[in-house]
């Protein structure tokens, strides 16, 4: 395949546009972004993101990254606000407004209440001049010259301009909070993230009579019972279920007839081992994956802080939640 196609020579007509775009926003990153950060960071409420058409679905996009980073944020729609939805806007929130041309009807038929109720109002255009810039009290420039449609009409251009501020946005808030992965995570708590660094151990054990434990003075036989019966490939030995005296797994059972020691009613403390792997219970669920890992086990057995038996860790629960 040639990059000679019309398919292709557009493709990359259109990819060289937009980064020569970027390359001109760059340019104005200045004092307006610097006092739009400060505005934000001191806002007590949210900041309120409004936009039409396409630019609305940036705004989405932008508001949606400005929560998940650390700064309380959500989409408005400009046509509903007209119609009670500004009562979603209070005098406590910032309003960054959405409009390459600066003129979008919906949009400047929403300044006056903005500026009855003392909102404070960013607006994102590529026309300085025009009412929304000029209504503002911080007017930051996309610097759009041509967007890539060769119409000039379609928002291409622009809208790539305007997501990517709204990431410099975002990410310079971010930095400005100390915002860390870990509340990245708080706010992403079903995501793969999340998972990672807020589960513990003690979330995704096994309890209960869902544990294999035997005593020290059972047989192999009961041993085998209890392991296929619990289904995790392995029981603990404990003679007061508390105490961990050993562990026994299907590989030790594998070990004995491969290397011919079973005979009937052999005693499982002569063949349980002694040392078995552990985890507190309150360790994150990610360090029992690596200790799985660095020991190419598929269990751990979990203790608490009084070094008691608190449960049973299997592989497949890291995997079921998606650590693994």
């Amino acid at each position: 395949m040639s990059n000679n196609h019309p398919f292709a020579q557009d493709a990359l007509k259109t990819i060289d546009l937009e980064i020569e775009t970027l390359e001109q926003l760059k340019k104005h990153i200045s004092d307006d972004f610097i006092a739009a950060c400060e505005l934000i960071l001191k806002c007590q409420g949210r900041v309120i993101i409004i936009g039409m058409g396409k630019s609305g679905h940036i705004a989405s996009k932008i508001a949606a990254t400005l929560a998940s980073t650390g700064t309380p944020a959500f989409f408005v729609h400009p046509a509903e606000a007209g119609h009670g939805d500004f009562g979603m806007i209070t005098r406590q929130d910032v309003v960054i407004a959405i409009s390459n041309s600066g003129s979008t009807p919906e949009l400047t038929s929403l300044i006056p209440m903005i500026k009855r109720l003392d909102i404070p109002l960013i607006a994102i255009s590529s026309k300085p001049q025009s009412a929304l810039a000029q209504a503002a009290d911080i007017s930051m420039n996309l610097g759009v010259e041509k967007e890539a449609c060769p119409h000039n009409l379609a928002p291409t251009s622009s809208t790539t301009a305007t997501l990517v501020l709204g990431d410099a946005l975002a990410i310079a808030l971010l930095n400005a909070k100390n915002f860390s992965a870990e509340d990245f995570a708080n706010s992403h708590p079903s995501g793969a993230l999340g998972k990672r660094l807020l589960l513990k151990v003690s979330d995704l054990m096994k309890t209960g009579a869902s544990l294999p434990i035997v005593t020290s003075q059972s047989t192999l036989e009961d041993a085998i019972l209890e392991i296929s019966s619990k289904g995790l490939g392995m029981t603990l030995i404990s003679d007061d279920n508390k105490t961990l005296n050993g562990i026994f797994t299907d590989g030790d059972l594998r070990r004995i007839f491969q290397q011919s020691l079973y005979q009937k009613g052999l005693n499982i403390a002569e063949v349980m081992g002694k040392r078995p792997k552990t985890i507190i219970e309150d360790a994150m669920a990610i360090e029992a994956l690596s200790l799985m890992n660095q020991l190419k086990i598929t269990t751990l057995a979990v203790l608490n802080h009084q070094n008691e038996i608190a449960g049973i860790i299997h592989m497949h629960d890291l995997v079921r939640e998606g650590i693994a």
